[in-house]
């Protein structure tokens, strides 16, 4: 009886089983007990990511930004080039070369022979205009005797008044053709004088294109001259960088050699590139040391001075092209703070946007935090860096 009655037991618990596993495989239970293993992970997962975290993360030194006198200042590129280039060529043509007296770098003076030419030819026809010269006097003054005695016959009756009248224009027309002779005799003169090719400005010689032998040519180029050693930086500025800049202002360039050349800017551009929206401006360099025409450099343009606030390089963490910085709140966390940049002062970034005086800053690691992170503030050590920027360190 015993066994039939636990065999019977068994058997109704194995249908219960049966009837339980059932009922859960139909869809209405298998969704209410997927979200309710959901709600348990979440709540969970919750329970985790709310507990705040008590470990600071890093230790950090903070400083405070700072008012300083920094230089307002537009940063451009441009070329080096000639304030005034000179293409000296000559006046006559088909003549011979015979002596080059200069080389590229050389200075000369107005009115140095540069290049002379075969002058054999021009000075046989400045002879030939000479003897032309002396025949046509003596033929002026031969008709000038002829016409005086012809008029005072005239008066006294002895001839007629029409050949006193002939005489006067033969001394007309001899006066006339002295003055043909001569003025052919300047000309011969002058083109024998342009034999000698001489400077036609203070400078110094940029490039040489004439060999001693060749023939030159009215319309060919001899020398080129670059005007009284004078150089210039010719930049190109966006239209907004543009319209700040006025002549005087003064500019700084870097030289291939890393030395700093001044300047100041002589004229600004009345016009912008209509496709490009940028102008050019022009700078005068009284003392160009290394650079060289056809440089290509950068620099700087002096707009004045401002107040702004300055903070060191290293507490800038720039990602995606913006710049950020760290700040540590009054619980010691660290908010990340998108801020504007301008002039780079040395070790020093001056912030036109997103800080203000009594923050406290990280000074360096920002890029190893994150958004409320908990650090560990520590006391600065004092360095040279913290003294106040002028304003020639700032520029």
């Amino acid at each position: 009886m015993k066994i039939a009655k636990a065999l019977r037991h068994a058997a109704q618990r194995s249908s219960c089983r049966n009837e339980l596993w059932r009922r859960l495989r139909e869809p209405g239970w298998v969704i209410c007990i997927t979200v309710l293993v959901n709600l348990s992970a979440c709540s969970e997962q919750g329970k985790t990511v709310s507990a705040p975290a008590t470990t600071p993360s890093l230790t950090v030194e903070t400083v405070t930004p700072r008012m300083q006198v920094l230089a307002r200042q537009v940063n451009a590129s441009g070329a080096i080039a000639a304030w005034e280039e000179i293409a000296v060529g000559v006046e006559v043509s088909g003549l011979r070369v015979t002596e080059v007296s200069v080389e590229v770098g050389d200075t000369v003076r107005r009115g140095d022979v540069l290049v002379r030419l075969d002058a054999r030819t021009l000075r046989a026809k400045a002879a030939q205009s000479e003897a032309a010269l002396a025949q046509a006097q003596a033929n002026a003054a031969v008709a000038a005797k002829r016409a005086k005695r012809t008029r005072e016959l005239a008066t006294q009756h002895f001839i007629s008044q029409q050949d006193a009248d002939q005489a006067e224009a033969e001394a007309i027309n001899a006066e006339a053709q002295l003055r043909t002779v001569r003025s052919a005799l300047e000309a011969a003169r002058v083109e024998l004088d342009f034999t000698e090719v001489r400077s036609p400005q203070d400078g110094v010689v940029s490039a040489r294109s004439v060999h001693p032998g060749q023939v030159a040519g009215a319309t060919g180029e001899l020398l080129r001259l670059i005007r009284d050693r004078r150089l210039e930086w010719r930049a190109e500025l966006a239209e907004a960088d543009l319209t700040r800049v006025t002549p005087g202002m003064l500019i700084r360039l870097a030289g291939p050699d890393g030395a700093t050349v001044e300047g100041r800017v002589r004229q600004v551009s009345p016009a912008l590139n209509e496709r490009r929206r940028t102008g050019l401006i022009y700078a005068d360099l009284p003392q160009p040391g290394p650079l060289r025409a056809g440089m290509f450099t950068s620099g700087v343009i002096v707009l004045g001075n401002e107040q702004g606030l300055v903070i060191p390089f290293d507490a800038v963490v720039r990602r995606d092209g913006r710049a950020y910085a760290y700040v540590v709140d009054d619980q010691n966390r660290a908010r990340e703070r998108l801020i504007q940049t301008a002039v780079t002062a040395g070790t020093y970034v001056h912030v036109r946007e997103g800080l203000r005086a009594d923050e406290r800053v990280v000074a360096r690691g920002g890029g190893f935090l994150g958004d409320g992170d908990l650090v560990r503030v520590t006391t600065p050590k004092s360095r040279g860096g913290g003294q106040a920027i002028s304003s020639s360190a700032a520029r």
